[in-house]
């Protein structure tokens, strides 16, 4: 497979080792100071693989309407219109962004679809992120993904921690708290707390080598797809 790497950070180092050493070719891998070399650039890979900015998505979708190109994205924070950009670019290319790659948590969003109608009128529902010191975004993506599986609708309110006199907790908020330090890859916990009852559903990344192994797994169906929005949960379980 050939591939145009658009993000130098620790993924998309690790993208470029793991593909390397599995054969793969990387064609361009390029990072803030370079990434107008897009402009001058044809269709030259097979897929491109964006783990950068939210900054690099207009050059980025630039690129994929002139060449046509695949685009697979793991980068997180981006607004809900540059949200909106990545589904309207379903028109020129076959396009799959998701906000983690992992097996594990891919399940895990599906179980907390599963469970979370049965708890919620019952239950409170508080979800914990921790990452590594270096991480910029916050709450993270996946923290954002496993919101959307516990409240697809999103008629609760988040709340992002707590300070001062907050009152009685509401019913309908949901409290999102994010920790920073270390080397953490990635620890995502959402509790269910009720009457005399919790349950606690956990998610941990030893390393961020799950996320390239899946990001580079899913790279690999995108190629001759028909143009459009594809969805990680419905590719993973044949849907």
């Amino acid at each position: 497979m050939r591939i145009l790497l658009t993000g130098r950070g620790k993924m998309g180092r690790l993208i470029r080792e793991t593909a390397e050493a599995a054969g793969d070719e990387i064609v361009m891998a390029l990072g803030r100071d370079d990434l107008d070399r897009l402009g001058s650039t044809g269709r030259v890979a097979d897929v491109v693989m964006d783990f950068s900015r939210p900054e690099a998505l207009p050059e980025l979708c630039a690129y994929v309407r002139r060449t046509g190109t695949p685009l697979l994205s793991g980068t997180t924070g981006f607004a809900p219109a540059d949200r909106e950009a990545l589904a309207a670019l379903g028109s020129a290319a076959p396009v799959l962004w998701a906000a983690n790659f992992s097996l594990g948590m891919a399940v895990l969003f599906r179980a907390l679809r599963e469970v979370s109608g049965v708890l919620r009128p019952d239950f409170d529902v508080e979800i914990t992120e921790t990452h590594h010191n270096q991480k910029e975004d916050a709450p993270s993506g996946s923290a954002k993904l496993l919101l959307e599986a516990v409240d697809p609708a999103g008629a609760m309110e988040t709340v992002c921690g707590r300070e001062g006199n907050t009152g009685k907790r509401s019913r309908s908020e949901i409290g999102v708290h994010s920790l920073r330090g270390g080397s953490v890859a990635g620890t995502h916990t959402v509790y269910f707390l009720g009457p005399d009852e919790e349950l606690e559903f956990t998610h941990r990344a030893a390393s961020r080598q799950i996320f390239v192994n899946g990001a580079l797994h899913m790279a690999r169906l995108l190629p001759g797809k028909p143009n459009g929005v594809y969805d990680l949960q419905k590719i993973l379980f044949g849907e």
